[in-house]
């Protein structure tokens, strides 16, 4: 885009055309033209014949031309602010939905969480550098975000508020995908967090911990609801409050899909019971008596050709049965076998105990009292082997080790066809690259507030974050734009795009061909 300026040179003014462009590095860069003269007498802009040709310019009835005409002190006065991220994630905003639901449900306070929000998804910084980044960045006007006002907005957004979003985010978004169900714990070094509590940590950190459980849609691959917990309790008894959560908002249509960890009878029950009626597939764990039971009675069977299940680039074994869970339920039990998986297995395993035969019969003195050596192999003294002692190998703990290896037991509901269980319960890695994304890029991998209401608000926003990434990251994966960018590269190539503001002119600054491929992959128009 291309601007008119005057220049003085000598004795005399001189009118330049400027025009913004690119270069092969990528760089903004500025060429100029002299178009013209200002009279120094009147005044006038005095524009050669050429030039008001070119441009098709008219001159009003007092004699003045209608191009917009900029001094250099106008330029200098000027702001020149990163347009592309916060171009990229308004629009994202605004076509899944997420404005219009924090503006129905915090109108006060919505544009300050998304520009928090935004920042976080930009930077992964800690907060309190916002400030900075809205000095250089375009955001909604107006926007104080000091460390004193964040204080003041993680303080004012209240529970009903959030449960207001939450309500209504999962209308839009329960309709017509599954929703996967995980769990994760953040550490805090702060003793002012009521629910900051020493329990399980996935991260191995000898820290206090809070629990948050989330939802999250296995097609669109975006966030749907969060309820955090004391950081003791563990992911078997998460799971009867998160669809009381649920039901409380009227979540309809959900239907879950979660991983072995929560598989106890008792959440099993709940799930079908009148009071909660939720759809699932489930794995179960190789601790119940149930999954078990399953293996031994599919094993001699299973391996048929009408079995047969190919996934991806797996070939697997499926069978399905209904059968009864409790004395007033009925489940479909899908009993998947992966033979390679199995065979992999064994074949490791074999290998162990006979690496460890190995270097008992060399040193039986230095490996008897190994941990693995006590499982797997049965040492005596004997006065008829040549190292004194006598090996043996612990069959049955070896085979009752392999006998679950490359089974999953899914149970279900509603779906009746091992294929489709199998399927549904492969995406639900989407709530774990959700929760390591919250983490490492999202600043959240510890909690930096000190009181209750600040860490709830503090996630939430992230949860904010959390649903723009999730959505950069399906366009990035769906249109390959992987092959060419991380999202942080591709986040930089869009801080490029700079935004003018020249007395009451806005100008944004060429494209480059990059940045139109990426507003493309995202349906965002790009004549800017």
């Amino acid at each position: 885009m291309s601007t008119v300026i005057t220049c003085k040179v000598g004795g005399h003014t001189y009118l330049y055309e400027s025009e913004s462009y690119r270069n092969e590095e990528g760089k903004v860069r500025n060429r100029r033209k002299i178009i013209g003269k200002v009279d120094p007498v009147t005044g006038n802009h005095i524009y050669k014949p050429e030039y008001i040709k070119e441009k098709g310019l008219h001159m009003t009835e007092d004699g003045a031309i209608n191009a917009e005409i900029y001094t250099v002190m106008d330029v200098k006065q000027s702001v020149v602010k990163e347009y592309g991220v916060f171009y990229l994630l308004n629009e994202i905003s605004n076509s899944i939905g997420l404005t219009d639901i924090l503006s129905e449900t915090m109108p006060t306070l919505y544009e300050d969480i998304l520009s928090l929000a935004f920042y976080m998804v930009s930077t992964g910084e800690p907060s309190l550098y916002c400030e900075d980044w809205l000095y250089k960045s375009e955001s909604y006007p107006g926007r104080d975000l000091s460390s004193q006002r964040i204080s003041e907005l993680m303080a004012n957004i209240t529970n009903g508020e959030r449960m207001s979003f939450f309500e209504r985010w999962g209308e839009l978004r329960c309709e017509s995908e599954y929703v996967a169900l995980d769990i994760t714990s953040i550490s805090t070094y702060s003793e002012l967090i009521n629910d900051a509590e020493w329990g399980y940590n996935r991260d191995k950190e000898n820290l206090p911990q809070i629990n948050v459980c989330m939802l999250m849609g296995e097609k669109s691959r975006l966030p749907i609801l969060q309820v955090v917990y004391s950081g003791s309790i563990g992911d078997v008894s998460t799971l009867k409050t998160t669809l009381e959560t649920a039901s409380g908002l009227d979540l309809k249509n959900m239907s879950l899909v979660m991983d072995k960890g929560f598989s106890k009878k008792g959440n099993i029950n709940d799930m079908l019971s009148d009071k909660f009626n939720t759809r699932f597939v489930t794995a179960l764990s190789f601790t119940m008596g149930f999954a078990k039971d399953q293996v031994k009675r599919e094993a001699e069977g299973i391996d048929h050709v009408e079995n047969t299940i190919v996934i991806g680039g797996d070939i697997l074994r499926g069978v399905t049965s209904k059968q009864s869970w409790n004395e007033d339920y009925e489940v479909f039990v899908h009993a998947c076998f992966n033979p390679e998986a199995a065979t992999d297995a064994r074949n490791r395993a074999f290998a162990k105990v006979n690496e460890l035969v190995g270097k008992v019969s060399q040193s039986p003195e230095e490996y008897r009292n190994s941990a693995d050596v006590k499982k797997y192999l049965t040492i005596r003294k004997s006065k008829n082997s040549t190292s004194g002692y006598s090996i043996k190998i612990k069959e049955s703990v070896l085979s009752k080790e392999l006998l679950s290896k490359g089974w999953v037991i899914l149970i279900s509901n509603h779906v009746d066809n091992a294929q489709e269980a199998l399927q549904i319960y492969r995406s639900k890695d989407v709530v774990e690259k959700g929760f390591l994304r919250m983490k490492t890029c999202l600043d959240l991998a510890r909690l930096r507030v000190h009181s209750d209401e600040a860490m709830q608000n503090k996630i939430f926003i992230g949860f904010i974050a959390l649903i723009l990434t999730a959505h950069i990251h399906k366009v990035m994966a769906d249109n390959q734009l992987y092959k060419s960018w991380t999202m942080k590269k591709m986040l930089k190539i869009l801080e490029r795009l700079k935004v003018h503001y020249i007395k009451n002119d806005r100008i944004v600054s060429p494209l480059t061909k990059d940045q139109k491929r990426i507003f493309s992959a995202f349906g965002i128009k790009s004549d800017l």
